[in-house]
């Protein structure tokens, strides 16, 4: 039995050597790994994998044998050959043919979230956003510049639409919607733009994005476009009242730190920016997923 000292160490070290972890699968699934071996009609060995992705033979098991301590492979052995295949994990969400495929959120992660998370010290001495730092992007240009391509910008909204294929379920059952029949995904340039009429807005990863005065404008927005009894839902990941945890909660927080200008925000905060913008009623729930669901009314 290992003593406190060297659980601390060992847990030490999984924490440090977490972005090792993180790049093992963008570099799978940036290789195909998981589609190839998904489209094979038996398990395959790292020779053959190697051979149809292009990579080097003694790279390739490495990876693959990776994977495998990860739980995103299965290996067995036949006549001394390794031969892999896909877990249910890497079968459901890894692999394009999935309805359940994260692939292109992974794939904006590895590009665009890596590199800003690079300059997280950084973002902490300034307190803002890293994009100069990590591509180059005046923080005055941010939001008319943040995707450093189309093909940038429709990869995140894939993403997100990836996410939500898994996680949008339990949110759109956190409260009961049937007596708003009109309902408005909002996007666009929502500071400027009409907003159409509609009996329920939805605001879905939106104010995670930008500071509390920017909110306010925008909640005020739609107070001003609801009809009587008609309201917002607000989907975003809730902090816990102190603001220390979930882990995750806080982890997107300073990734709102190092991409963007805003956070993560307890359900208090959440109350207050609402009811600033006039709406009267407002009832938050926690999903036990990723998202959580703020629903006001006027």
């Amino acid at each position: 039995m290992s003593s406190p000292e060297e659980q601390a160490f060992r847990l030490l070290t999984e924490y440090s050597n977490g972005f090792m972890v993180s790049q093992v699968l963008f570099a799978a699934c940036e290789l195909g790994v998981f589609d190839l071996l998904a489209e094979a009609p038996e398990p395959l060995g790292a020779a053959a994998v190697a051979a149809r992705l292009g990579t080097s033979s003694h790279g390739t098991e490495l990876l693959l044998d990776t994977c495998v301590s990860l739980k995103l492979l299965q290996v067995e052995t036949k006549t001394g050959k390794a031969l892999y295949q896909n877990t249910e994990l890497s079968s459901t969400y890894l692999v394009r043919a999935s309805p359940k495929c994260q692939g292109n959120m992974l794939r904006y992660l590895a590009r665009t979230t890596y590199l800003c998370w690079g300059h997280l010290t950084q973002a902490v001495r300034d307190g803002r956003n890293q994009y100069l730092e990590a591509f180059g992007v005046p923080s005055d240009q941010l939001f008319s510049a943040i995707y450093r391509s189309e093909d940038e910008r429709l990869q995140f909204m894939r993403g997100l639409q990836d996410v939500w294929s898994v996680s949008g379920r339990p949110v759109l059952g956190a409260f009961d919607l049937s007596p708003f029949p009109l309902i408005c995904d909002v996007g666009g340039d929502f500071f400027k733009d009409p907003l159409p009429e509609a009996d329920l807005y939805i605001l879905a990863r939106v104010l995670h994005d930008w500071t509390d005065e920017r909110c306010s404008r925008l909640l005020a927005r739609i107070h001003g476009a609801c009809k009587p009894g008609g309201g917002v839902l607000v989907i975003e990941s809730l902090l816990a009242a102190d603001g220390r945890g979930p882990l995750t909660a806080q982890l997107y927080s300073l990734n709102m730190l190092v991409q963007t200008e805003g956070r993560e925000r307890t359900p208090a905060q959440y109350r207050a920016l609402l009811a600033a913008a006039g709406f009267r009623h407002v009832q938050c729930r926690r999903t036990g997923g990723l998202y959580d669901a703020i629903l006001a009314t006027r």
